[in-house]
């Protein structure tokens, strides 16, 4: 049949992923760091995601295309959910638009960009993975390191984990995501106590499992604060 359907300029496309978190039906995901289309029935050809592109790269055209299927987008939204984080609102996908002039004076902003920042959160296929510089820290470097935010979170997305209290080998979900973003670099932040070294093991042992050659670096924090 012939309807109304989104299309995307994959050369005015930045790859920002706002328009993913715009699609009620979950129409779009990143890949390569580009927004497409994921199937054709699960677009209403509403465009909730066009007001929401920053580049202009969304319109509408008229294609043969596939029915809206309703209940397709209703099982697929319902998987999604579920990789997601189900329905706790302290675990949904989140990306942080920032702009220069949102701390109060004298405040120190946050440089934080996405959410949840918690491994065993994160779903793998959130589209803030793609492009991304990939910050992986032990939870106490942030509150041992004074300027961690400045120095680590910003420009990163951001992951944190505790190798000794989650006992949780995070290995494999981080290969994951590895694999299946492109993951420009990953830096490791790691407490200079021996536990903290389960935290590097995992990054490593996911760069590995990937199947890509992707730099991974390691920074060790004193528990007096220190950048060692």
């Amino acid at each position: 049949m012939k309807r109304r359907i989104i299309t995307i300029d994959q050369e005015k496309c930045t790859g920002c992923g706002l328009c993913v978190n715009a699609c009620h039906e979950g129409a779009i995901r990143l890949k390569d760091g580009k927004a497409v289309l994921l199937r054709d029935d699960y677009c209403d050809g509403l465009g909730d995601c066009l007001p929401h592109c920053p580049t202009d790269a969304i319109s509408f055209v008229e294609r043969e295309a596939a029915a809206y299927d309703e209940e397709a987008v209703k099982k697929h939204m319902a998987e999604r959910k579920v990789q997601q984080g189900g329905g706790c609102p302290g675990s949904r996908m989140h990306l942080m638009q920032r702009t220069p002039a949102e701390a109060p004076t004298g405040e120190v902003p946050s440089q934080l960009a996405m959410w949840p920042v918690q491994i065993k959160l994160a779903a793998p296929n959130a589209p803030y993975f793609n492009g991304c510089d990939l910050l992986i820290a032990a939870d106490c470097t942030a509150y041992a390191y004074g300027n961690f935010h400045a120095e680590f979170i910003k420009g990163h997305v951001t992951l944190i984990g505790c190798p000794k209290l989650d006992n949780v080998d995070y290995s494999e979900k981080l290969a994951v995501i590895l694999r299946e973003n492109d993951v420009r670099l990953v830096t490791v932040t790691r407490m200079e106590v021996p536990c903290c070294g389960g935290m590097v093991a995992m990054v490593q042992r996911a760069a590995e499992l990937c199947g890509k050659d992707i730099p991974v670096s390691v920074r060790t924090i004193s528990i007096d604060g220190k950048l060692l």
